[in-house]
């Protein structure tokens, strides 16, 4: 009974704080569904009939797509508590051989998060239709296409929402001051929208106290006011709630109703954001809010402004705010303005996301994705894009002078997305889910065909500003298709040129060259072998570190990867060579911790397999992947080696400072990198540690020691990364549009993207560069 108390009081804590992230942009549709409805012929049809036809088109739109698709059945549709287009994609892939990431291993299947009991019933039904997609690249590349342009649309959102929700939010003020120029509140909403993307950086968590409140106290006043018109104007409103009028509406006006209808699907703008974010919550707490708050306001409010306008029909330009009573009108407008800001936000926070998932599975140039400790967990800045976002909203804000133009964009973009989410959840449905290809169908058909009908009428309006998002979700598409070809030749080029081992073991341990103290951390895409950089440097400066780890960073298609489980440790070739492997495995909405921090967490998973491999396989916890295995989870994981903070003049803070071990580096490099971190302000922050054998930790095997105490000193020596910078080039005999997508579209974006290096955080002083030519 206690931990059900405890249960229902976490649903409503989540149910609330989701007011503030979910539901801002649902919540201020009705600020612009009846003036956008109303645009075009249809104002001619000046009715009841008409209003109230309108109306139940309204409420059927919003508890089909939005209750029904939405909050009952996609919510369902999640990927280890997260949704979105990712997570739908990512569940396809685990289930069935979907993906088109080079270098995945069976050992990421026995990851925690990678499969669901839920998801465990297997329908022979569906085996024919998996087995052909499986064995067609074709199919996967247009699975892969489908999802992209899924992702641009929603990247549009990102601008297209801050635009309509701002400026519609501050048009009202027209209402009242009627001969205050158009040019003005334009000045007002750019001026609100810049201060929007500029104060980014900072985060919201300082303010994000601020959200719920606004947005709750936003639908209670919008359904207030809907009550109050209802009961002034038409209580007979009730109606059109009938699916009965749907019939007459489109009996009277045809053609211009179908045409109108395109402004209808406004009110679900926002719906998907509540599958989009379900990671921050739970289902039953979206649901909770959508049913007790979200979905009768709007159903109040959306009455309201029918029973107001099936009176005054000429205010049907400025209906929600003519309909307010006179002195609620500027409380209102302040209102809205703030629940503006607020849905802007939270897309705008989405869009970051949206961008990161895409640049994780390798189909989005390198980006600098930012996250502070005191942030909420989640969230990102990524400054291109945000000032990318920025750029395109102040356009369209400008650029389109009739704010009705903006809304044929915004709905077109929306719906487009639903669309691609509707498809893909039926494959969800029949894959996943394990039901019969005939319910996957029917809901295809079912949702699939009411979303046609408004992509239908939308589309007449593409020469109205439809365009815009269409052209741009299509220019963001062969930006992320490029760039994943790109990316995934380069990868191949390095799989079949790798070194073959036999090679490497007949050098012997010295490999044949110079080892000197220090470790070197070569970065690689390859998950076995060795890679071609990493001979071409020994022949070009035959000098080694004495320690060397090849890393390879992949990510594995779950939304996160347990720290314990991230780490994947092994060695090449024999003990006395000193190398090893480790293999870092992040989900797609994984935030990269510091550089500092994965130096001293390699160096002690490092530790841990030496120890475990000594005391034999048999102890190993966790799974193995041949030589390769999981070393966090084991229980002594951390109590190998001691470790103690150092000041920032080199001295221990543990009260038993270890030995000092003298640095193998000369006297001008330990001046010239001490110079360097002094003049860098990011340096001076990192973390320094020292490591040292736990004194009362006894070895049955003393090969394990000295090993463990070569590590330590190699770390003391100093860690060097070596990353391959490469030259692209195509094969002289590749086809014309194979030479112009690597020549020209593929090095166009590496040569405007951030370097590794940089997106690593690793320091210039710490830094190789190999140099290889790529021939794809």
């Amino acid at each position: 009974m206690v931990d059900r108390s405890y249960q229902c009081k976490d649903v409503l804590i989540l149910a609330y704080q989701s007011f503030g992230v979910l539901f801002g942009d649902l919540s201020i549709s009705p600020l612009y569904v009846f003036k956008s409805t109303f645009s075009g012929n249809l104002s001619n049809y000046q009715s009841e009939d008409v209003i109230f036809g309108a109306l139940s088109l309204i409420f059927w739109t919003l508890t089909l797509l939005s209750l029904f698709k939405h909050v009952i059945i996609l919510l369902n549709a999640d990927d280890n508590g997260e949704g979105g287009i990712f997570a739908l994609y990512s569940l396809l892939c685990r289930h069935a051989k979907f993906s088109l990431l080079p270098n995945h291993q069976t050992a990421d299947e026995e990851l925690s998060t990678y499969h669901n009991p839920r998801y465990s019933y297997r329908n022979p039904q569906s085996l024919t239709v998996k087995r052909f997609a499986e064995r067609h690249k074709k199919a996967k590349t247009a699975l892969l296409l489908l999802v992209l342009f899924g992702t641009c649309l929603l990247i549009c959102v990102g601008f297209l929402t801050p635009a309509i929700s701002i400026r519609s939010a501050i048009e009202g003020v027209k209402v009242r001051s009627s001969e205050l120029h158009y040019g003005v509140v334009l000045i007002i909403a750019c001026i609100l929208l810049v201060g929007l993307f500029v104060l980014q950086h900072r985060g919201t968590y300082r303010v994000a106290f601020m959200f719920a409140p606004i947005v709750i106290l936003w639908s209670l006043s919008i359904a207030a006011i809907g009550v109050y018109n209802i009961l002034k104007w038409n209580p007979r409103v009730y109606k059109a709630l009938s699916p009965y009028y749907i019939y007459t509406f489109f009996r009277d006006t045809r053609y211009d109703g179908w045409i109108s209808i395109g402004g209808v699907l406004l009110c679900v703008t926002g719906a998907e954001a509540m599958f989009a974010d379900l990671g921050q919550y739970t289902a039953a707490s979206i649901r909770l809010s959508f049913f007790c708050i979200i979905y009768p306001c709007l159903v109040l409010q959306y009455m309201g402004q029918a029973a107001f306008l099936s009176k005054n029909f000429a205010a049907v330009s400025t209906s929600f705010y003519a309909s307010i009573p006179d002195s609620l009108f500027w409380p209102v407008l302040v209102m809205a303005t703030l629940a503006a800001i607020v849905a802007s936000q939270s897309v705008i926070s989405a869009t970051f996301s949206i961008v990161k998932q895409c640049y994780a599975i390798g189909c989005f140039p390198r980006v600098k994705v930012v996250h502070k400790s005191k942030w909420f967990r989640g969230q990102i800045y990524i400054p291109e894009i945000n000032w990318v976002l920025l750029v395109l909203c102040l356009a369209v804000t400008v650029g389109f002078r009739d704010i009705n133009h903006l809304g044929n964009a915004y709905g077109l973009t929306y719906m487009s997305a639903m669309f691609v989410t509707t498809w893909l959840t039926a494959l969800i449905i029949n894959f996943v889910w394990g039901q019969s290809l005939v319910l996957a169908l029917l809901f295809a058909l079912f949702f699939g065909s009411i979303e046609i009908i408004f992509l239908s009428s939308s589309f007449i309006r593409i020469s109205k500003g439809g365009w815009v998002p269409l052209v741009l979700s299509v220019i963001f598409m062969l930006i992320m298709f490029v760039w994943h070809y790109g990316s995934r030749k380069k990868y191949l080029y390095d799989f079949h040129n790798k070194v073959p081992m036999k090679q490497i073991l007949t050098l012997g341990p010295s490999l044949g060259i110079v080892r000197v103290p220090g470790i070197g951390l070569i970065f690689t895409a390859l998950v076995s072998g060795v890679p071609a950089t990493f001979t071409r440097f020994l022949t070009n400066l035959p000098t080694f570190y004495q320690v060397a780890v090849f890393v390879c960073e992949k990510t594995v298609l779950v939304p996160y990867v347990p720290q314990k489980e991230r780490y994947l440790i092994g060695r090449i070739g024999p003990k006395s060579f000193r190398m090893y492997r480790c293999i870092v495995r992040n989900g797609y909405k994984d935030v990269q911790k510091n550089e500092d921090d994965f130096e001293n967490d390699l160096i002690m998973s490092i530790a841990e397999f030496i120890q475990l491999e000594a005391e034999g396989s048999g102890t190993l916890e966790g799974s193995v992947d041949g030589r390769m295995a999981v070393v966090r989870t084991s229980e002594k994981f951390g109590k190998r080696l001691e470790i103690s903070e150092l000041e920032r003049n080199g001295e221990a803070s543990s009260s038993m400072p270890p030995t000092i071990l003298n640095s193998s580096k000369s006297h001008i490099l330990q001046y010239l990198q001490s110079t360097y971190e002094m003049e860098s302000p990011g340096s001076t922050l990192r973390r320094r540690v020292r490591f040292k054998l736990q004194p009362d930790m006894n070895y049955r095997d003393p090969n394990v020691k000295d090993e463990l105490l070569e590590l330590v000193e190699a770390k003391q020596s100093g860690v060097a990364y070596v990353l391959g910078h490469s030259h692209i080039k195509a094969k002289m005999n590749a086809p014309c549009l194979k030479r112009f997508m690597i020549h020209v579209a593929y090095l166009f974006l590496r040569k405007n993207c951030r370097a590794p290096a940089v997106v690593l955080n690793i320091p210039q002083t710490c830094l190789i560069e190999v140099g290889m030519n790529y021939y794809l």
